[in-house]
């Protein structure tokens, strides 16, 4: 085993260790359950760019989640709204040496390529996530439910211009990860289970460098599933504790600063650089620095959920280097670092944690030929904050896309002010 792998199982295993360790008599190990699953899956073909080179798409991923369950009979109201989800952290191993790519010269989009004899294919992964599992219909024997997850991921293999060089899903070793599974589940005895499944998941560097394309695969999911609650969550009493919930008017007002690779230079290393040309297929990309500002007005209206809208700034550090491209390639259209947008909004809590998304229209934004020609004037930005309560801010960190593909990651800190 490779000594990275070693590492992070060992700190799986003493996180899981810890946790159950510390559990306290409100918190017992009755709560506490866990599954094994395979998953075997088919890439996704994203856009026309990749169906010309995709050639095989096949995977086989393999994992371990350990569970913790909400009982009627203590907890508090976030899990009666609910439905007693499920909160799990899960370690997934992906073979992926299936999935290959192979680029052949194109007269018209690439007359310059010099085809490799080999295909290039993607590395075996591994990832970390923590996932959300909520029922929305359960009996003595069956149970139905959605799941998100969220997390990191390592690529055991990436882009490389020297041995892997049509690989344009995975450009970094490190990576995002999140996904989602529709699965139904057969509780045997009390406390095993059968569970199947549709999953689909993703890993991508979140335009953190090039390429970005990504991984998506969708497939089958079957686990084995130990859960000693079932039986307690079936034929537990609600605890008659009420939550007072008071709807809100908030103004949330968040800063980020954000980092992304060019698409721009990695069109240009691809498309226009010539063989010999030192930028010619390169596997190294500047990195660049992006601010943001976010106000939306938003009213809380449930426990779980609130939805606004709001104002959007951006002042990308990147935009000389796009006009320095478009003028190379001949092309005299307007450039400017700033950005404004309007954006609806949507979050769902879950205690102190909030996944943000929201889905915007550029008012402005002068980025270049590009920009127009692909990204279009909407965005999308989906990101998992956590709110601080002794400081009453929440920090956490985002993606913002255009048509579901990253523009830049960003690190982000908002601050709620109640309006009365």
């Amino acid at each position: 085993m490779k000594p990275f792998l070693q590492k992070y199982l060992i700190i799986l295993i003493m996180l899981c260790a810890a946790t159950i360790t510390r559990a306290s008599d409100n918190d017992s190990i009755i709560h506490w359950g866990g599954s094994v699953y395979v998953n075997p899956g088919r890439a996704l073909v994203m856009d026309n760019v990749q169906k010309k080179y995709q050639v095989n798409k096949n995977n086989f991923s393999f994992g371990a989640e350990l569970h913790h369950a909400d009982l009627p009979q203590d907890s508090d109201a976030f899990a009666s709204d609910y439905g007693y989800p499920t909160l799990s952290f899960g370690v997934k191993y992906s073979i992926n040496h299936g999935i290959t790519m192979h680029r052949r010269p194109d007269v018209d989009a690439w007359p310059g390529l010099k085809e490799v004899d080999y295909d290039s294919h993607l590395g075996n992964t591994v990832s970390f996530y923590g996932s959300f599992t909520r029922p929305f219909f359960r009996t003595n024997r069956w149970e139905a439910d959605y799941v998100i997850n969220a997390g990191v991921g390592y690529s055991h293999t990436k882009y490389d211009k020297n041995k892997n060089v049509d690989n344009e899903l995975i450009g970094a070793r490190w990576l995002i990860y999140f996904g989602g599974r529709l699965q139904l589940s057969y509780q045997m005895t009390r406390d095993w289970g059968l569970r199947a499944g549709l999953e689909y998941w993703h890993l991508s560097n979140g335009a953190l460098n090039r390429p970005n394309k990504g991984l998506n695969v969708v497939g089958p999911s079957i686990a084995l599933v130990y859960q000693p609650y079932y039986k307690d969550i079936i034929h537990g009493k609600a605890s008659k504790i009420k939550e007072h919930f008071e709807k809100q008017l908030y103004l949330n007002v968040t800063a980020g600063v954000g980092a992304k690779a060019l698409l721009e230079d990695w069109n240009y290393t691809q498309y226009d650089a010539k063989e010999g040309d030192p930028d010619y297929r390169t596997d190294h990309f500047k990195k660049y620095l992006a601010y943001t500002v976010q106000t939306d007005l938003m009213y809380r209206y449930a426990r779980r959920w609130a939805s606004g809208a709001g104002i959007d700034v951006c002042y990308g550090t990147y935009s000389d280097r796009v006009e320095e491209i478009d003028k190379a390639k001949g092309v005299d259209v307007p450039h400017s670092p700033w950005s404004l947008g309007a954006s609806v909004k949507h979050q769902v809590f879950y205690h102190n944690l909030c996944l943000a998304v929201s889905l915007g229209y550029y008012f402005y934004r002068e980025m270049g030929e590009h920009a127009k020609a692909v990204d279009k004037p909407y965005y999308e930005k989906i990101g998992i904050q956590y709110m601080i309560p002794k400081l009453g801010v929440a920090v956490g960190a985002m993606v913002k896309a255009h048509y579901s593909k990253a523009d830049l990651t960003e690190l982000v800190v908002s601050v709620p002010i109640r309006l009365r």
